[in-house]
């Protein structure tokens, strides 16, 4: 393992005004978003729109650091031949890869989740490598509930998070460690806070028990917010305050930086609580986003699945990175987004 060489990919995905994208939707989730917008979710459908994206000059130049790829994607060439992994290293963004295999039932935790996909990841890895993936990820799901999470459930998934995140150092890929608490119940922003805590310091042993650098990984959590279904939501003040509290407490300075997932935010609330938090520094990392459909959904709709619309797609995803890049300097302003409407 060059240690070297992953801390410098891992600090170069968290540059200032930089971030990443998360274009590594599974097959059933862009079915979704295509059903969304009239665009049948075909090979050829798919590999247009991410296409469209990574030849986004502007944004992929200036604003992106790198782009976490799906299986499928990362074998895909784009209409003229070139590997979509050479247009990402073209644009300077360092190309990466989800590893995992989705999430299968916990046995003996009702209504939990346990995410799959360690075996055989050392021999994929080296498949990716060889592609060009420098970076992976590997998400868990945390589910906040009557009754849970369980100590079973937040144990389990941070050993598989840090047993990949270990299989990845020694493949010379660095890993995007994800435990993502969910925000989807009733729950209220301090109930967020003191799962993520417990989710958070659980991984952090793990990883120090099966000997990851910390100098070498990326992690990317979830922010302290209000459940989408609790009645009280949180200030964009308040989950700024109570996010970087929680971070200062949980994770050591000797990671290089923190990518937020949006995680079911709206494109303007994902972007305010990230500006917000920079208001609070200085920090001990680098904080910046990895955003899927925050990112995306702003391009998708303005594509529609149209040759025509590729200006008018990669206009708005361009839009959408300058917003985050942005705050991820702690220099975005509401205002910003009326004078592009």
């Amino acid at each position: 393992m060059n240690l070297t060489e992953l801390n410098r990919i891992a600090t170069a995905m968290v540059a200032p005004g930089k971030g990443i994208l998360a274009a590594d939707e599974s097959s059933g989730t862009i079915k979704k978003r295509f059903d969304a917008i009239g665009v049948e979710s075909t090979e050829g459908n798919r590999r247009d729109y991410r296409e469209m994206l990574f030849r986004s000059k502007e944004a992929m130049s200036q604003f992106i650091s790198g782009v976490i790829l799906y299986d499928e994607t990362i074998w895909q060439d784009a209409k003229d031949g070139t590997p979509l992994v050479k247009l990402i290293e073209q644009s300077g963004a360092i190309p990466g890869i989800k590893v995992d295999e989705g999430t299968q039932a916990l046995p003996m935790c009702p209504g939990e989740l346990v995410t799959v996909g360690l075996d055989k990841l050392a021999e994929r890895l080296k498949k990716y490598y060889e592609r060009g993936a420098r970076f992976a990820k590997w998400r868990a799901v945390i589910d906040i509930g009557s009754g849970i999470p369980s100590m079973t459930a937040i144990r389990v998934n941070a050993h598989a998070l840090a047993r990949y995140a270990a299989l990845c150092q020694a493949a010379q890929i660095v890993p995007i460690v994800e435990p993502e608490v969910l925000m989807d119940g009733d729950h209220d922003i301090d109930r967020c806070y003191e799962v993520t805590q417990r989710v958070l310091n659980k991984t952090f042993q793990e990883l120090r028990v099966q000997r990851v650098a910390l100098e070498g990984m990326v992690l990317k959590p979830n922010m302290a917010v209000s459940g989408k279904k609790c009645a009280k939501q949180a200030s964009v003040e308040e989950v700024a305050e109570k996010t970087v509290r929680l971070l200062k407490a949980c994770v050591p300075a000797a990671v290089p930086g923190i990518a937020f997932l949006s995680g079911g935010q709206s494109d303007e609330e994902a972007t305010a609580h990230l500006n917000a938090m920079h208001k609070l520094g200085p920090l001990p990392w680098g904080l910046t986003f990895s955003y899927g459909r925050a990112l995306q959904a702003a391009p998708q709709k303005a594509w529609s699945g149209k040759a025509e619309n590729v200006a008018a797609g990669q206009k708005a995803f361009s839009h959408r990175a300058r917003m985050n890049g942005l705050a991820s300097k702690g220099e975005w302003q509401s205002s910003l987004e009326k004078k592009a409407a």
